[in-house]
């Protein structure tokens, strides 16, 4: 025996997604969609606001920024150095690197003023 099977089939013509409320519906899964895989989209975008309190003049020279930031690297070493006699073990270690570090960057700054040609 045969069974006619429509083609296209039937469809049932009550969808769960049509509703009287329908429009909010798809608001929300819009926005549910939107936290797991695009929270960019429900944040506006923060725009920052550097404070003024410390501020660094914008018409200073480069020249006179790298050795401002040479000399509180060589600042930050010495007191890094100094703290570092007072502590022991592992913690006297950590601080030790972190002086080595501030060292290294010292020098590449000490480097860049070096490249630096000054104006005549």
């Amino acid at each position: 025996m045969c069974k006619v099977t429509p083609n296209p089939p039937d469809t049932d013509p009550a969808s769960p997604y049509e509703s009287v409320d329908s429009k909010k519906f798809h608001e929300a899964a819009d926005r549910a969609l939107d936290h797991f895989f695009n929270p960019a989209a429900l944040k506006p975008p923060l725009v920052r606001k550097p404070s003024t309190m410390f501020m660094i003049a914008p018409d200073i020279r480069d020249e006179d920024l790298l050795a401002h930031t040479c000399e509180s690297l060589a600042s930050a070493s010495v007191m890094t150095a100094d703290f570092a006699a007072y502590l022991e073990g592992p913690h006297r270690h950590t601080a030790l690197g972190i002086a080595q570090i501030i060292m290294q960057a010292e020098l590449a700054v000490n480097r860049m003023l070096d490249n630096v040609e000054l104006p005549k």
